[in-house]
């Protein structure tokens, strides 16, 4: 069952960004007088489609049907890619038949060439829109909540925290000379905002000003390395949300509102420790300690076998700051420009050998566990995958190489510089070994995704 759920939600982000992506080159061909012959999500066979001379139709399409100035809009078999036949144009059909006759005001190859630049940067740009538009509406219709605490927790034995020197209750100040005013604003810096850095971290411990300093590399291997920070923040409380009915809980009177204090004297002071400790005594009696109003309550509870009184728990303290129309978009257009470094930042340390390219590198196979797996988080987090793999794709279809969008920018290029068309033998020929090229590419991704998923 998960692993359909699993499809369909790769299904839907690859629809969602082939669709994006196909889109802004075709409406910059028809912008700029271009036929677009075909708009096609999926690779291969014609499943079925739709156009204006024959209506929809199961199955390819004669060769006999001529549809002049409109386009056939189809799905194909393989929900892997898509693209937008435009005439005149050398592309993943391989149709050179045009190359044989006078060049068409109608086509891609008689027009200009700011024009030719506009149409193959279309799908790049959409896709960079869309990622602004997705930031933009999260921020918009939710707000932020940031926890509003630069203390920290429970650092876990041996982890990145803990080989960095940190220490609970350390009190963060700064890192690298830039403030620190919550907990996300110190996970993000050590680890996107100042990636791979050398980091100073400024924080007062027992009163007095410490500078921890960290290798920025070391931190970043590990992360890779499927490691945690190991640390959570300090100085938060937990507070009853709600009680489930027939539960440990509610049979000792706990009510919604109630803040607990302590389990079996130890204070709860992070997201976990409640959990922590009980799971540590499963099936036991626990002592529990809640403030309601201004009295202390302290119940003797027996957890059942899981470690669950039957509690769901808020957090605090907790801001939250809503944001106008024109700051969302704002805030979208920079997280967008941030996560576009994040991956230029990411492929600049796997050159510099501190990150590994096979556990970097995410396939189908990846793409379609992890859509299911933030699907699972809430439809923030599914949008914020979606927009994040929406700047991949804008960032790899700009990448300088036959077959993709870049590919074609270059010749483009050349012709604008020479004032001579490439001929169609040359392009044919780069375009097949691009095509070769990135099949080999897909076929060791492919790979790469199976065997870290069966490790």
């Amino acid at each position: 069952m998960e692993l359909i759920s699993n499809i369909f939600y790769f299904i839907i982000v690859i629809g969602i960004l082939v669709a994006v992506h196909e889109f802004g080159h075709f409406i910059a061909a028809r912008m700029t007088g271009m036929r677009a012959n075909v708009f096609c999500i999926g690779m291969g066979k014609r499943l079925f489609g739709w156009n204006k001379i024959n209506g929809f139709t199961f199955g390819n399409l004669s060769d006999s049907i001529e549809l002049g100035e409109h386009t056939d809009y189809r799905i194909a078999a393989f929900p892997i890619g898509g693209y937008v036949k435009i005439s005149g144009m050398v592309d993943e059909s391989f149709d050179t038949d045009f190359a044989a006759s006078e060049p068409q005001p109608y086509e891609f190859r008689s027009k200009g060439t700011l024009a030719k630049l506009f149409v193959l940067s279309a799908g790049v740009i959409m896709n960079l829109l869309l990622a602004i538009v997705v930031f933009s509406f999260i921020t918009f219709t939710q707000g932020k909540s940031v926890i509003a605490s630069t203390k920290l927790g429970k650092i876990e034995s041996a982890s990145v925290a803990d080989r960095i020197g940190l220490k609970e209750d350390d009190d963060i100040l700064s890192v690298n000379g830039v403030k620190i005013s919550s907990w996300s604003d110190f996970v993000e810096t050590i680890t996107l905002k100042e990636f791979g850095n050398e980091l100073n971290i400024e924080l007062k411990r027992d009163g007095e000003i410490k500078i921890v300093k960290a290798d920025g590399t070391k931190i970043l291997k590990a992360l890779a390395n499927k490691e945690t920070l190991g640390i959570s923040p300090g100085g938060i409380f937990a507070y009853v949300d709600n009680t489930i009915p027939g539960k440990p809980a509610e049979e000792a009177g706990i009510q919604k509102g109630d803040t607990l204090i302590s389990i079996n004297g130890i204070k709860i002071s992070g997201f976990s420790a409640l959990q922590d400790e009980l799971k540590a005594n499963k099936g036991q009696k626990v002592e529990l300690v809640r403030k309601r109003q201004n009295d202390f309550i302290t119940d003797s509870i027996v957890s059942d076998e899981n470690g669950m009184i039957g509690v769901q728990l808020g957090y605090g303290p907790f801001t939250t700051v809503s944001y106008g129309f024109l700051e969302s978009i704002k805030i979208g257009t920079l997280e967008s420009i941030a996560a576009v470094d994040l991956l230029i930042n990411s492929i600049k340390q796997i050159i510099m050998g501190n990150l590994s390219f096979k556990e970097s590198i995410a396939g189908p196979v990846m793409i379609m566990d992890m859509a299911g797996e933030q699907a699972d988080r809430g439809i923030d987090s599914f949008l914020r995958f979606l927009a994040l793999l929406s700047i991949s794709l804008a960032f790899m279809n700009i990448l300088p190489f036959p077959a993709l969008d870049g590919g074609h920018i270059i010749f483009v290029l050349i012709e604008g510089i020479t004032r001579h068309e490439v001929s169609t033998k040359v392009k044919m020929a780069f375009q097949q070994g691009g095509i070769i090229i990135l099949l080999l590419f897909m076929a060791f991704v492919l790979f790469n995704d199976i065997t870290r998923l069966i490790k």
